[in-house]
């Protein structure tokens, strides 16, 4: 049976995020925190495939404690099995020593539940934005990566091959590669199921296996935290709001309303010329 690995991450709710003008950084307290929702694709689609050929799926995440929420919620879908990565000595990571964590916890993960054979991630989260976590992980273990997936077209078990639709910026690309392989998920690969009732119990009663540190004895304490992270945030501001002057155009039909638009159109495009020609 394929062992399929999703790892989330909970984000502040982008709908309630607020910016303190004084600093111009997140205010974070009191917004509630959301699974980072194209993680929530990766979920999905490992649940598609455990539906129709079989599989087991471990969650996964790094964060503080409330991130037990949105683990339960993945068990609430259809996972089996919820890990939960807490410490101090996490805290403040950046990419880098987040990926670091990650690919040492998907390799205790296996070595404890069986070896992994997809390991399913969102293409960024709505905070950090980057989508270098999910690579990072893939570079760490030796996995075969497929980037921006938007469909997965087969998933062999017996040949030990993975066949996605990457969605690039000039087209579609198909690709074969084999197992075990990272994928990164887009919005468009999947719509997220409703969680049924069994599940909601199931998860209501169930506690994920809690890992720290200290259950990582030979993790190099340099490369996780602070410590581990090389980023630096030089300055953050917020986009300064100008107004835009309109102007309405009011006619009788289309027609006219769109020969009016194509005169005002026309005539500020030559007055530009005629300024930068000057």
């Amino acid at each position: 049976m394929l062992h399929i690995v999703v790892c989330i991450k909970q984000v502040p709710d982008s709908r309630e995020i607020r910016i303190d003008p004084k600093n111009n950084t997140l205010i974070r307290q009191g917004v509630p925190s959301i699974v980072n929702f194209y993680d929530m694709h990766g979920l999905e689609e490992a649940l598609r495939i455990k539906d129709e050929q079989g599989a087991r799926i471990t969650v996964v995440t790094m964060g503080p404690p409330p991130a037990e929420k949105g683990l339960k919620e993945c068990i609430s879908l259809g996972a089996d099995d919820a890990v939960l990565v807490t410490d101090r000595g996490f805290a403040g990571a950046d990419t880098l020593a987040t990926s670091y964590v990650v690919a040492r916890t998907i390799r205790k993960i296996a070595e404890t539940w069986g070896p992994v054979d997809i390991v399913f991630c969102g293409k960024q989260t709505l905070d950090g934005d980057t989508g270098q976590v999910g690579p990072g992980v893939a570079c760490r273990l030796d996995l075969e990566q497929l980037t921006y997936v938007n469909k997965v077209a087969s998933v062999d078990e017996k040949r030990r091959k993975v066949r996605v639709h990457r969605l690039l910026e000039d087209g579609i690309e198909v690709v074969e590669t084999s197992m075990p392989v990272l994928i990164t998920a887009l919005k468009e690969l999947n719509k997220v199921r409703r969680a049924s009732l069994p599940g909601m119990i199931r998860a209501a009663r169930y506690k994920p296996t809690v890992w720290t540190t200290a259950d990582f004895p030979d993790l190099e304490k340099a490369k996780i935290g602070l410590k581990g992270s090389p980023t630096i945030v030089a300055k953050t501001w917020v986009p300064e709001i100008k107004a835009v002057k309109t102007h309405m155009i009011a006619f009788d039909s289309p027609e006219a309303a769109a020969a009016q638009l194509a005169d005002q159109l026309m005539s500020k495009e030559m007055q530009t010329l005629l300024d930068w020609s000057s």
